[in-house]
C-alpha cells in the first residue's frame, strides 16, 4: 500500500465508505475536479488490485479573518480580509477498512503534504468542514479547533511546524 494521486488504474467503482455523498465524489467527480485543478486526490490502494481503499482530497483555500476567535485574529494582519488556508475537503475509508488506522495514515499524509506546501506557498491552517459528527470527533482527537459559528474546524501550519519539524 502506498499514496499516491488518483489515476485511471485505480478501481473506483467498487469503492463504499458508507456516505453516497463521498462515494459518488470518488466514482465521478474527483477525475474531472483534477483535470480543471479544483482539487488533488490522493488514494492509498492495495497495490495488487488497484482497489482503493481510502482517499483524501486537497485544495487552496481561504478563511474569512472574522472567522477566527479574536484572540488568533489579533495575531494575524488586519489588512487580510481573507486568510490563506489548505483545504482538506475530502477524505473517506472504504467499509472493509474502517477502524484499521488508514483514516490516520490519511491524515498525517495530508498534513504532511500540507505543511510541506506551505513552505512554498502561503497557508494559514489546514481547514476541514467535517461532514458529521463522528468526522468531527475524529478531527478533534487530533486537536483540530472548531471556528466559531461554523462547522469548520482547523489546525494552524505553526503546530504542524512542531509535530513535522
Amino acid at each position: 500500500m502506498k499514496i499516491e494521486i488518483l489515476d485511471k488504474k485505480h478501481r473506483r467503482d467498487d469503492f463504499d465508505c458508507g456516505n453516497d455523498q463521498l462515494n459518488n465524489y470518488l466514482k465521478h467527480q474527483a477525475g474531472q475536479d483534477m483535470k480543471r485543478k479544483l482539487s488533488a486526490c490522493f488514494i492509498i490502494a492495495d497495490s495488487s488490485t488497484n482497489q482503493i481503499l481510502g482517499y483524501y482530497t486537497l485544495s487552496n483555500n481561504s478563511i474569512s479573518l472574522n472567522s477566527f476567535t479574536e484572540e488568533i485574529q489579533k495575531k494575524l494582519p488586519k489588512s487580510y480580509k481573507s486568510i490563506p488556508t489548505t483545504l482538506l475537503g475530502r477524505l473517506a475509508i472504504n467499509k472493509e477498512q474502517q477502524g484499521k488506522g488508514i483514516g490516520k495514515i490519511l491524515l498525517i499524509d495530508a498534513l504532511k503534504r500540507s505543511h510541506e506546501l506551505s513552505k512554498e506557498m502561503g497557508s494559514f491552517a489546514v481547514v476541514v468542514d467535517p461532514i458529521d459528527h463522528a468526522a468531527e470527533m475524529f478531527y478533534k482527537k487530533y486537536d483540530f479547533i472548531k471556528l466559531p459559528d461554523s462547522g469548520k474546524m482547523f489546525i494552524a501550519i505553526k503546530t504542524l511546524d512542531q509535530l513535522f519539524n
